[in-house]
């Protein structure tokens, strides 16, 4: 019995440490992560611009307090930006093989790297109805 105990405190010490060495993210992970936050949440100022690689040209830019979509199908590319307090615009663009975008991001912006950022929105979960009779 002995023994067994022993054995289960070693695996446990073994999962424990394994999942602390898990949790270690380097700071450009943490930065990153919370610098896209930020985007979706419109506090970041962003310039996306679409190219065209056969004639060499700039076919759109968007800039802005932008973010890109997070879950667009393949081949498509979506761009929300915040025009006003409650005003915001969606751009739709399609990708092809020959066009492509980059996202410069304009300003610098002070994040936490020791601290994750998480948006929690209460009135989110209850939607608003609109009710439409005919």
């Amino acid at each position: 019995m002995t023994r067994t105990i022993k054995y289960m405190k070693t695996a446990v010490l073994l999962i424990v440490c394994a999942g602390l060495l898990a949790a270690c993210e380097r700071d450009a992970d943490i930065a990153s992560r919370n610098l896209s936050v930020a985007a979706d949440q419109f506090e970041i100022n962003r310039r996306v611009v679409f190219y065209n690689g056969i004639t060499d040209s700039y076919m759109l830019t968007i800039e802005g307090l932008c973010s890109l979509g997070n879950r667009d199908k393949a081949r498509r590319l979506t761009v929300t930006c915040k025009t006003g307090p409650t005003d915001y615009k969606k751009h739709f663009l399609g990708l092809s093989d020959n066009v492509t975008f980059f996202v410069e991001q304009v300003d610098a912006v002070n994040v936490d790297v020791f601290h994750y950022r998480v948006i929690f929105k209460p009135a989110s979960i209850i939607p608003d109805i609109d009710l439409v009779t005919e």
